[in-house]
């Protein structure tokens, strides 16, 4: 049997709406909340404290007008040069300094009458550098030389030190024509490649890190969807139209199935992973089931209905109408705590970091079991964009120059003012010990934690 495209774009459906409530109130919820948002937000207290210091400049010439990248405790940059990109590594202790630069593979975004190419990532998993080429291409390196390791055509996903592809197999032919601009429903491959049916299969691939040797692979008829699942053995939850399955993430080994039933005439449209919460949509019948990731069993059913501004809202489960968005219960699919509409949500840190939507200004940091207010954030201009889950980091931009940059870690709510960096209006990035931030003169670093 084919199996239905599973879209993984689509947003989180709000619930009907309803009664207008004050614009913000909260509900106390169980102790099963507090361990689900202690799954699903992290929130391990860092050891020791923190300070201040300028580490030093990477120049302009290095490739530093690309996105800011912070991987493994170091940095990367990126050259272009015609159809060609360097990807080089920075360590920043003492002071910043090149470890290594090596060549990356040709994108298939590459436009070469544009020069522009697709955007590139990279993560630091199983003691490897996994970099990713625009949405599929990934090259896994040596962090210690750069030195390429193997390489999948498809986008890799990490499960403990085990990571999986999904590659969905088209019949022969079935490759859309984009010149000709024909109308009709389109399904994309692992590479980003239109195809004018759906695939006759998907294979889920477990792969050794270190290698890229297939350790095991699971096939399916028709699309499916394959999500990362926390906790012990490390497991793969592969969503198909008619079942979910729970693979051990190193074996492939089947540990549970669920059979999936249609609901009101629908199959399921959509699937997703959030904490330890797997959500199954049914777009046609406007509901959304929500089961345990790892048990399989179900938890709840909701309705949702279709909204053109959905919440916005990162880590956590919500619903949004007109006045309000509500956070939801991940145990019991009820809303039990609002914010108005136009602040946005985002789980940082172990908290919840709430901003207005509009600006991206922080507001308050509250507690993500009750909503009570925790640190007032008023008067810091913005979050700064990282990758670390147990630290938020703020900027403040100041009257007479430079920024002031402060600290929420983990098991600490407050801010912890770091100090004051001599940047006007670019750009920034940060992990657990550094922040970097683009000026006219390439890259500043700074360190504030060991």
């Amino acid at each position: 049997m084919t199996l239905i495209e599973l879209d993984r774009d689509a947003p989180l459906d709000p619930e009907p709406p309803r009664r207008t409530p004050p614009p913000w109130r909260y509900r106390h919820l169980g102790l099963a909340l507090s361990a689900v948002l202690a799954v699903t937000l992290g929130g391990a207290a860092l050891p020791g404290g923190t300070f201040w210091r300028h580490l030093g400049l990477i120049p302009a010439s290095a490739g530093t007008d690309a996105p800011i990248q912070l991987a493994g405790g170091r940095l990367f940059t990126v050259v272009s040069s015609g159809p060609e990109r360097t990807l080089t590594a920075w360590a920043l202790k003492p002071e910043p300094y090149r470890m290594w630069s090596a060549a990356l593979p040709v994108s298939a975004d590459h436009d070469p009458a544009s020069g522009i190419f697709g955007p590139v990532s990279v993560r630091a998993a199983g003691g490897v550098l996994l970099v990713t080429d625009g949405p599929g291409p990934t090259t896994a390196m040596d962090p210690e030389n750069g030195r390429a390791l193997w390489t999948s055509a498809a986008r890799v996903t990490t499960a403990g030190d085990t990571a999986f592809t999904v590659d969905r197999i088209f019949r022969p032919g079935t490759l859309y024509d984009q010149e000709s601009g024909d109308p009709g429903m389109l399904y994309f491959s692992a590479d980003g490649q239109p195809h004018t049916e759906p695939p006759e299969r998907t294979e889920v691939r477990g792969l050794d890190l270190g290698t890229g040797e297939t350790l095991w692979t699971a096939s399916s008829p028709g699309s499916v969807t394959a999500d990362p699942v926390a906790g012990s053995p490390r497991a793969v939850l592969v969503t198909a139209s008619e079942r979910l399955t729970l693979l051990d993430a190193a074996t492939g080994r089947v540990l549970r199935e669920k059979p999936l039933r249609q609901v009101d005439g629908a199959g399921p449209s959509t699937a997703s992973v959030l904490g330890d919460l797997a959500l199954v949509g049914y777009q046609g019948a406007n509901v959304q089931l929500g089961y345990d990731a790892r048990t399989l069993e179900r938890r709840w059913k909701r309705l949702i209905t279709d909204d053109p501004a959905p919440a916005d809202c990162t880590g956590l489960l919500c619903s949004r109408d007109k006045a309000e968005v509500s956070v939801v219960d991940p145990v019991s699919g009820e809303p039990k705590w609002f914010v108005p509409a136009e602040m946005s949500l985002s789980a940082r840190a172990g908290y919840v970091l709430l901003a207005r939507a509009e600006t991206g200004a922080p507001w308050h940091l509250i507690d993500p079991v009750t909503a009570a207010p925790l640190v007032n954030l008023k008067g810091w201009t913005a979050p700064v964009d990282g990758t670390s889950d147990r630290v938020l980091l703020l900027r403040r931009h100041e009257r007479d120059g430079g920024q002031t940059f402060g600290a929420v870690l983990a098991g600490e709510p407050e801010v912890k003012v770091l100090g004051l960096a001599d940047v006007h209006g670019g750009d920034c990035g940060g992990d657990d010990r550094y922040v970097v931030c683009r000026d006219t003169g390439g890259l500043r670093v700074w360190a504030y934690r060991t």
